[in-house]
């Protein structure tokens, strides 16, 4: 009965797999189609990654994506860090237990509640909406995934650390810069790469708070598929999706080089 079990279960993997990457595939494959749609396959050409390259426009849009995601994926894990470890420190039960639920209604709420509470808040304000509109609302919606992916790395490290470096003579500083913060990097590795797609692949939020000119690139994608099937929009796929699988094979690689680094220190 067990092998049956096993085979069933890489089955249903396969399957699984096969549903979420092949729409991805076939995107990747027909954008080197010269026949210019997607229903048949006539030959092979760069001609839509060339026509992507010298957009002008999308290119500056891609650059305002990246600097946005950057930006918003670094500060927000400053942030997220500071929040993880204000809820580990709380002393009482129920301001800890109050913060955690706070900061995990953030993660649980709508996409476009959050945008289009930003956009009445934005309104309000007077901000403009445009380039500060678009990375406060993203640095707002990835500093509670930061707190969530390292507060278990806080929770997980024994006290006695801590306890043993201030019978040491180590400062406050000294504990946070020489325990703490070592310890919980693989998490804040985590966050920050998780923070960075949350922002490169946003469009619900950004959708409500975006203005004046200034757009990402998932609402440029977007705009371009209303308009008709362009097989430029395929070659921008394939090229995010590249980026998309670097950026997970490097957090990856990071990770192992962590875990092999304790092992050598063990």
């Amino acid at each position: 009965m067990k092998p049956k079990k096993f085979k069933l279960a890489n089955l249903y993997l396969m399957a699984v797999f096969f549903i979420l990457y092949a729409p991805i595939l076939y995107l990747v494959v027909y954008s080197f189609n010269s026949g210019g749609t997607m229903s048949n396959f006539e030959g092979f050409t760069l001609d839509w990654y060339k026509s992507l390259f010298t957009d002008t426009r999308l290119l500056v849009i891609v650059l305002n994506t990246i600097v946005i995601a950057l930006l918003s994926a670094t500060i927000s894990t400053v942030l997220g860090v500071i929040g993880a470890l204000a809820i580990y420190t709380a002393r009482q039960r129920f301001t800890k237990t109050s913060l955690l639920s706070l900061n995990n209604v953030l993660i649980v709420s709508p996409d476009v509640i959050i945008g289009a509470s930003f956009l009445i808040l934005f309104t309000m304000l007077g901000i403009q909406l445009g380039f500060y509109s678009v990375l406060l609302a993203h640095i707002a919606f990835s500093v509670p995934i930061v707190v969530i992916l390292v507060l278990p790395k806080l929770q997980e490290m024994s006290p006695t650390l801590i306890d043993a470096s201030r019978d040491l003579g180590a400062s406050t500083w000294d504990v946070l810069t020489k325990v703490i913060l070592p310890y919980i990097t693989p998490g804040i590795f985590a966050g920050f790469f998780t923070a960075l797609t949350y922002s490169l692949d946003d469009f619900a939020v950004t959708f409500f708070v975006t203005g004046n000119g200034f757009t990402t690139l998932a609402v440029e994608v977007y705009s371009r598929a209303r308009q008709g099937i362009s097989l430029e929009i395929n070659a921008l796929s394939a090229i995010l999706f590249l980026f998309t699988l670097i950026l997970v094979l490097g957090y990856y690689v990071l990770a192992q080089r962590g875990g092999k680094a304790k092992e050598v220190r063990r």
